[in-house]
């Protein structure tokens, strides 16, 4: 059994979190979040201790670590909002621990450096969660377009990907509506698609941005073995007739060559298998996670390449 603690334990995404810890059979000893409604924590780990105040946590972590404590952990799992991820991988590394961080890793490229040197000092790992690189369907899809590949290696696959999400006024005055928090909706709502095409048809060769607006953007983009033709949108608007009316409030499409691929089932069992390939020492770490960073970096400051 492994010790973890958690930050970001009242957010949205951590419930997952909580129970990949579960179903792999650890133990949470320790949590963070600045908002005190964590309830959730009943259902899962109703012994572990919480803090609301980062430095008390992080004093907590470093007196386990010293007095090689039995409850000393060995991850720290982090789903703060974005611009915090840096800063709670660096606590992680400083108290022993591996990090296993929500995308994306961090904000800016040029960070996965100083922290790829932070793993070679302290011998831990940094992990990320890209949960789409082991959905079944996926990994098939991924195996019938190498094969393909490997008969033609010129081939280029012609995709469209449109992902709407619809969100309402608060998103904007949140951490997740601030460019310099979030990494705007490229980053936020996108990585985790732009990670899964860079991993499907390879790296980025040209990009080109051509709607750029808080709340929509739309762009082209050329990978090894594919044109991509993009759109992500915030705007209820722009759900397809009828969804919004009958209670959904997301639309996910990817076409390619005008055939349309499903993978919206079987989403909240992912970050289970993530976890379970963590343990096992196979997880996705920061040489998997750059490509995408880098993307949504020149996508958010409109750099065409």
């Amino acid at each position: 059994m492994k010790n973890f603690a958690i930050t970001g334990v009242a957010g949205f995404i951590a419930p997952r979190h909580l129970q990949a810890i579960k179903d792999t059979g650890n133990n949470l000893v320790a949590a963070l979040d600045v908002n005190d409604s964590v309830g959730i924590l009943d259902r899962y780990f109703p012994n572990a201790s919480f803090f609301v105040e980062f430095e008390r946590f992080e004093r907590h972590l470093e007196h386990l670590k010293r007095k090689n404590h039995s409850e000393k952990i060995d991850y720290l799992s982090i789903c703060v909002p974005n611009f915090l991820h840096d800063a709670h991988i660096r606590l992680a590394l400083r108290v022993g621990a591996d990090a296993i961080c929500e995308k994306p890793l961090i904000l800016n490229p040029w960070n996965l450096d100083v922290l790829e040197e932070l793993e070679q000092e302290s011998g831990k790992r940094v992990y990320t969660i890209l949960q789409l690189r082991v959905h079944p369907s996926l990994i098939k899809l991924k195996n019938q377009i190498e094969k393909e590949i490997q008969l033609n290696p010129s081939r280029k696959f012609n995709i469209d990907l449109v992902y709407i999400t619809g969100r309402g006024l608060w998103y904007d005055y949140s951490w997740k509506g601030i460019l310099e928090k979030s990494g705007g909706i490229a980053t936020n709502i996108g990585i985790h698609l732009f990670d899964m095409l860079i991993w499907l048809f390879g790296e980025p060769v040209h990009s080109e941005v051509t709607l750029f607006e808080k709340r929509r953007m739309k762009g082209e983009l050329e990978l090894k073995n594919a044109f991509v033709k993009w759109f992500l949108s915030l705007e209820f608007a722009d759900l397809p007739d009828g969804l919004f009316e009958n209670g959904n409030t997301t639309y996910r499409s990817i076409k390619i060559e005008d055939k349309e691929i499903e993978f919206t089932k079987g989403f909240t069992e992912l970050h289970t298998e993530v976890y379970r390939r963590i343990l096992n020492g196979e997880g996705f770490g920061i040489k998997d996670a750059r490509p995408s960073i880098e993307l949504v970096y020149k996508i958010r400051n409109n750099i065409k390449f």
